[in-house]
């Protein structure tokens, strides 16, 4: 399988492939690497694939997209990466074997396809865990080292830190907005006392951390001299590993391969989505992919109306579902170059106004007409809606969710009308209640419930770096802990 960037330069080699672009995140000209194809699942592969194991699914579809690592040791990576013993936190009965179990709120109708049973409690776990195994492993036969600059609004960079923790060849060094993460979130970066890990706390919104992740991957020479990596959405593995739970939430949730599905995502950054578009171009049956935001309404927006139009910090929203506070959604261009006939001149023009703080508008364009073919609707969600989801899902059915989670449910009930009769809808759940404790109990008076293993966590001592949101000021600080 061959890559190629939506702005047209994949770099060199000109044809890469997997392995060349796993350590690297952005393309040479700024753009994000996808499959020169999507390969097409064909139904006898789908008749295959029911009933497989979590970790076989995974070799299944990943050897669709990494065929520059030989297939008994890609299995070997997926057998060690997805285990009832990594992903021990499943909360109901002995269904550990199935990694992302569907918790059914109305039989058949609607379920919440668990996720966050990871080491962090948040879907990134799914993805990241593959991706440490994938770098240590390509890092060693390269005989290579890597430095990895990331941003997180919350999830992922505890996400990166826990998969990347010990890894041989591997520096962390992961941006955050300070002060504006729960102190759950907080406390699972910054308590880590890794010597590979760096905790870096910006003065700023998630917007401003991200961006300094892309100026300092465009800066080719730096990071060509100290060997910068990305571990953000914006690297290709973090979605394809993502593809995997969209065709396991599907087995789960249908008995036969005639059926369809609708998927509910909560999205910021539209990392987690854009998995389920290309599941759905891949030719999974996905009758609608729904989006959620919060009051950071930018996707919404452009679903509703055909302009994207990305907000500055000052004007970014600090919310109650704060790993969405984002305004800039990455992984947007991807989609974008699929809608536009996957054209890089027309992404290059739309994200030139992007860079230049400006918005774009396709309503009026053919392509925005024919936007129904990729099967989205969209709904947002505000503070209140998250406290009456909460209490409506506790109340109802004795389900304790997340903040993010509950943005979803909001809008799947908001979008029902747009599913057809009969399809079952699956939310995707983000992260365990406990995560957010502080919107817990003002929605229901009471303490989340938290794992065993985890009793504690906020009081252990913390290591940061707090820092103004300055490019250079991060480039010496990389400079000094690697050594010129």
């Amino acid at each position: 399988m061959k890559y190629i960037s939506t702005r047209g330069h994949a770099g060199q080699p000109a044809n890469p492939e997997f392995c060349d672009i796993l350590l690297g995140g952005l393309a040479p000209d700024g753009g994000l690497y996808l499959p020169e194809t999507y390969p097409q699942v064909t139904r006898a592969e789908l008749d295959a694939w029911r009933g497989l194991s979590y970790a076989e699914l995974a070799f299944a579809i990943l050897s669709k997209f990494i065929t520059d690592i030989p297939p008994a040791d890609l299995k070997a990576i997926c057998d060690k990466t997805y285990t009832a013993e990594v992903y021990c936190h499943v909360r109901e009965g002995d269904r550990a074997a199935d990694i992302t179990p569907v918790h059914w709120l109305e039989e058949g109708r609607l379920g919440l396809l668990e996720l966050s049973n990871g080491p962090t409690l948040a879907f990134k776990d799914m993805a990241m865990q593959l991706l440490g195994n994938l770098f240590e492993y390509v890092l060693a036969k390269r005989g290579e080292t890597i430095n990895i600059l990331g941003a997180t609004s919350g999830d992922t960079g505890s996400a990166a830190e826990y998969a990347m923790r010990g890894k041989h060849g591997v520096r962390v060094f992961m941006l955050s907005p300070h002060g504006l993460m729960s102190p759950f979130q907080r406390a699972q970066m910054y308590s880590l006392q890794d010597d590979n890990i760096f905790n870096i706390a910006v003065s700023g919104m998630f917007d401003d951390a991200q961006d300094i992740v892309k100026a300092v991957s465009n800066d080719h020479a730096f990071k060509a001299k100290y060997k910068i990596g990305a571990v953000n959405s914006i690297n290709w593995a973090r979605v394809a590993a993502q593809i995997v739970y969209y065709f396991k939430g599907y087995f789960a949730a249908t008995a036969s391969n005639d059926e369809q599905v609708a998927f509910c995502v909560p999205s910021g950054n539209f990392g987690n989505i854009c998995a389920g578009h290309i599941a759905r171009r891949m030719g999974l049956p996905v009758a609608k992919l729904i989006l959620a935001t919060n009051e950071n309404d930018v996707l919404d927006e452009f679903f509703r109306t055909g302009v994207y139009r990305p907000r500055k910090a000052a004007e970014t929203h600090v919310t109650s579902s704060p790993s969405m506070d984002i305004s800039k959604a990455s992984n947007f261009e991807r989609f974008v170059f699929d809608l536009v006939g996957r054209d890089p001149q027309k992404v290059s023009a739309l994200w030139a106004e992007v860079d230049a703080g400006r918005a774009f508008d396709l309503s009026a364009s053919p392509e925005f007409a024919a936007i129904a073919e990729f099967g989205f609707v969209s709904g947002a969600s505000s503070h209140t809606d998250r406290l009456a989801t909460i209490r409506k899902v506790f109340d109802q059915y004795g389900v304790m969710i997340d903040t993010h989670t509950a943005d979803a449910l909001k809008v799947a009930w908001q979008q029902e009308g747009a599913i057809p009769a009969g399809v079952p809808v699956l939310v995707l759940e983000t992260a365990l209640a406990v995560k957010f404790a502080e919107t817990i109990r003002e929605a229901l008076g009471r303490e989340p419930e938290r794992p065993a293993d985890l009793d504690g966590i906020e009081s252990l001592p913390q290591r940061v770096e707090v820092m103004a949101p300055d490019t250079d000021a991060v480039k010496r600080f990389i400079v000094d802990r690697v050594g010129a």
